[in-house]
């Protein structure tokens, strides 16, 4: 599957099969994929615990499940744990400065100096500000949004999840308090179909986006569109003809109990 075809089909798989382990190597692809993803100062504050969940603590595992669609921790083989780590700002120095030396920043014969001498004081200053919540959340998505479509080209589902309580999953799993736990990624083989009911409502297009100014929306091309659904990249929309059938399927098959929001 090429990448384009993962953007097309990069929703929330919810619905996993819990009998199926996943390989750490596919695992490791994710990963690989969120780590070289672009961070503000070289630093890397995206972090990862990986549990298996026939392996984890079950302490751990009580600790994970947030406050609606908590069957998901259930399901899921492998659980990610996305999390910052703030303490990684307190090397930007280290890490500008190798950014000069493989030629991706700075120009001329006087870089390393120019770098050194302004830019690395500069964001030295203001490492305790951009510890806060801002810029580094923004890049450590980007790697997590590369970690999916890495799961999704190799065939797996994933959804991200929220935690009622992230500095209790932070205490259960050990990190420090410099750690901040951004989402909880649940990883198997899907149950569902690949269109999971299809292409979720979202808000219009013109509401979303503005060219050249706030209140003047982006035109959005008809051919555009057109082509982005022959190549499957937009998908059919919600709900599916076939949806409600599938899921009483899901739920009987993986004895799911109620509406399988709350569990």
């Amino acid at each position: 599957m090429e990448v384009r075809e993962a953007i097309g089909r990069r929703r929330s798989i919810r619905f996993l099969l819990p009998h199926k382990p996943v390989e750490l190597d596919k695992i490791q692809r994710m990963l690989e994929a969120a780590r070289i993803a672009s961070h503000w100062g070289n630093v890397s504050t995206l972090r990862a615990i990986v549990i298996q969940r026939d392996k984890a603590d079950k302490e751990v595992l009580a600790a994970l499940p947030p406050p609606v669609a908590g069957y998901q921790i259930g399901l899921a083989p492998v659980v990610i744990v996305w999390y910052l780590e703030s303490a990684a700002c307190d090397q930007v120095g280290e890490r500008l400065t190798e950014l000069v030396e493989v030629g991706a920043i700075g120009y001329g014969p006087g870089r390393h100096e120019e770098v050194a001498n302004k830019l690395v004081p500069l964001m030295q200053s203001a490492a305790e500000v951009l510890k806060q919540p801002g810029m580094s959340e923004v890049d450590c998505g980007q790697g997590i949004a590369q970690a999916t479509l890495m799961a999704v080209e190799m065939g797996l589902g994933t959804c991200c999840l929220g935690t009622g309580d992230p500095d209790r999953v932070r205490r259960k799993l050990g990190l420090p308090e410099s750690c901040r736990v951004l989402i909880i990624q649940t990883v198997g083989y899907p149950a569902e179909s690949p269109e999971a009911g299809g292409q979720r409502p979202r808000l219009p297009f013109d509401k979303l986006f503005h060219l050249n100014g706030y209140g003047k929306p982006f035109p959005r091309d008809a051919e555009v569109v057109a082509e982005l659904k022959k190549d499957q990249l937009l998908q059919a929309e919600a709900p599916l003809a076939w949806r409600d059938a599938e899921l009483t399927y899901l739920q009987r098959a993986l004895n799911l109990k109620g509406q399988g929001l709350l569990e």
